[in-house]
């Protein structure tokens, strides 16, 4: 199927997909986007469409690289899995068993678990610093370490949007029996065997591929701003800057700045799945069990939801995001991408784009994708 927005394939029975992607290109709620879905293994859904550069001349291409922001970090939480699955880690120890030095202000009994699941109390860095600090890894981890938690860690789940991608990666790379970056072990435990296009990381190699970004014009909803929200968001350091796009595209930010198509994230999210991805065996069925098990649910202390977390991944209750089954998980990224696992389905889906919407998640453009894959898969 292919017309002059969108290009791709669809499965006989999922043609009503596709006229919701193109609707969203005539609408002009697109510039430039992505949408694949695998079931049983197999494509039945693989559409791009649009354009990739900020004048919006350029055709986006299969192989078009777009940030994907933090649905980074369901693909970050499933590298930490395998880490679990080879036995370098274990969900149950404390961080400080990996990183001694993380163990100051009562850090000294937070656990892996926990740390996915945003319950380390560590939502942003409250000591003023420089966005240009962010890209020191060292001083970021030091950072973290000396930090006082916001809140009694464990107590309750405050969304971490940046200070994510260094607590996982620095487990990561402490637990792995090489050191290595949790990104250089995504690519040379994943990305370079399957031949992945998923980057956290990005090297100046692939810039070329890279899209533009169309940034919202309004301010996301937060809700009632607290002393984790504004740690979070609302300090002049609260994201990283001041180093440019290139750098910030070769920085691991491992829950904030992967680099991706929608075909790489939906094959990756296999390992969420099944363990697999495609006939090769990665993740044991108790890692898919304590991977993908509820850790903490409730109101959310930094994103105004009601959320139920696991390590790393939303769980789909119960705002039913990803779809209508419960136990299917996944992640939303700033701006609307998004990408899930529905074991119910036997489905992986994953949505990316270049313009960005306001909405924290449940984008509309991806909740509209979703709703007509699922009122296909029930007639197909």
């Amino acid at each position: 199927m292919s017309s002059s927005i969108i290009h791709g394939n669809v499965a006989p029975g999922f043609e009503p997909v596709a006229d919701v992607f193109k609707a969203s290109f005539e609408n002009h709620r697109e510039a430039g986007a992505g949408f694949c879905v695998l079931k049983d293994g197999e494509f039945i859904i693989d559409l791009i469409g649009g354009t990739k550069d900020r004048k919006q001349t350029i055709p986006w291409q299969a192989d078009t690289l777009v940030p994907v922001f933090s649905t980074t970090k369901a693909i970050a939480a499933l590298v930490i899995a395998w880490l679990y699955d080879t036995g370098a880690l274990d969900y149950e120890q404390t961080i400080a068993s990996l990183w001694p030095e993380f163990g100051q202000h009562g850090k000294d009994k937070v656990t892996v678990a926990q740390a996915l699941s945003h319950q380390a109390g560590l939502s942003g860095i409250t000591e003023p610093m420089e966005p240009k600090d962010w890209f020191d890894w060292e001083g970021m981890c030091d950072r973290l370490a000396a930090q006082k938690p916001i809140w009694e860690p464990g107590t309750a789940s405050g969304y971490h949007p940046v200070t994510y991608g260094f607590l996982a990666g620095e487990i990561a790379r402490r637990a792995d029996f090489k050191h290595r970056t949790l990104g250089t072990i995504l690519r040379e435990e994943f990305c370079q065997p399957e031949n992945i296009d998923f980057f956290i990381g990005t090297p100046p190699s692939e810039h070329a591929r890279c899209a533009d970004l169309h940034k919202p014009r309004a301010m996301s909803d937060l809700g009632e701003i607290n002393e984790a929200t504004k740690a979070a968001f609302f300090q002049p350091w609260s994201s990283p800057g001041g180093r440019g796009t290139a750098a910030w595209r070769e920085f691991e930010l491992a829950g904030a700045n992967g680099h991706a198509t929608a075909k790489a994230t939906a094959r990756l999210m296999q390992l969420a799945l099944n363990g697999q991805i495609g006939d090769t065996h990665y993740l044991g069925e108790n890692t898919l069990y304590e991977m993908s098990r509820p850790r903490i649910s409730g109101q959310n202390l930094v994103l105004p939801f009601d959320l139920t977390l696991a390590t790393g991944f939303m769980v789909n209750t119960p705002h039913q995001f990803y779809g209508p089954n419960a136990s299917t998980i996944g992640h939303s990224g700033w701006g609307g991408s998004c990408a899930f696992a529905d074991p119910i389905a036997d489905i992986t889906c994953a949505y990316v784009m270049n313009k960005q919407s306001n909405v924290l998640i449940g984008d509309p453009r991806p909740m509209a994708l979703i709703e007509a894959l699922y009122a296909c898969l029930e007639t197909n």
